[in-house]
């Protein structure tokens, strides 16, 4: 027996849509929307959203950032150096709080000066605030009161509109049934839609055939593959 030739693929970049338009909504994200929407009325200057790898923290917090033409930085770039510099900034997003703080006092200081109006800041972390491991005192005080907003594992209304819109940012047309089958057998996340989808679209390049049922359960198969091997 001899197999169908595979068309050699070049790994080229794929920029994914950041903006408000692709951010899709379902019951799971809503209340980290809402937090969003209601920016500048908050009822402090800072907030945090919360929720796990690829539940889309980053996306929603771009979203505010063009809303509010933030700069955007890494918890773990913050330093007491640079303090003045982004106070002038008028706002920031600030991602990541759960991979830890170069100088929790600049984080402490750049707080200290939303409560003088003169900085707006959004923070992201995977776990709630009370679950960092933060040692300043008055840093983790004042981080566990500010206004929180959890985005929860997409729900099945959520995941499959992700599926489609993911697809469809690769001028991919599937059908409805290749959705139905891969939604039932894969991890619940929208970062594992993402990896399912860049996989599907490898393989189906590979093959020389469009995304069917069988290129989806090799896409499969081929990620639990690669998690074993990890």
């Amino acid at each position: 027996m001899t197999s169908s030739p595979r068309q050699l693929v070049f790994e080229l970049p794929h920029r994914p849509a950041l903006g408000l338009e692709d951010f899709l909504v379902s019951q799971s994200n809503s209340a980290a929307v809402d937090l969003v929407d209601r920016w500048p009325d908050w009822p402090v200057g800072a907030a945090v959203i919360t929720g796990p790898a690829g539940s889309g923290k980053s996306h929603l917090a771009n979203v505010w950032r063009l809303r509010s033409n933030a700069r955007c930085l890494a918890a773990v770039d913050v330093n007491q150096m640079h303090v003045p510099e982004l106070a002038n900034e008028g706002a920031l997003v600030i991602e990541d709080l759960d991979k830890g703080t170069c100088d929790e006092q600049a984080l402490f200081h750049l707080l200290n000066l939303v409560r003088e109006q003169r900085l707006a800041i959004l923070m992201t972390s995977a776990p709630a605030p009370g679950d960092l491991d933060i040692k300043l005192p008055d840093l983790r005080s004042r981080i566990r009161a500010l206004p929180v907003a959890e985005i929860f594992a997409p729900d099945d209304a959520l995941l499959r509109a992700v599926l489609v819109k993911l697809f469809a940012d690769r001028q991919l047309a599937v059908e409805p049934n290749v959705i139905d089958y891969v939604l039932v057998r894969m991890e619940r996340s929208t970062e594992a839609a993402q990896r399912l989808v860049d996989t599907a679209d490898r393989l189906a390049l590979e093959m020389q055939r469009a995304v069917t049922r069988p290129v989806a359960a090799a896409a499969l198969d081929a990620m639990e593959r690669l998690e074993k091997s990890r």
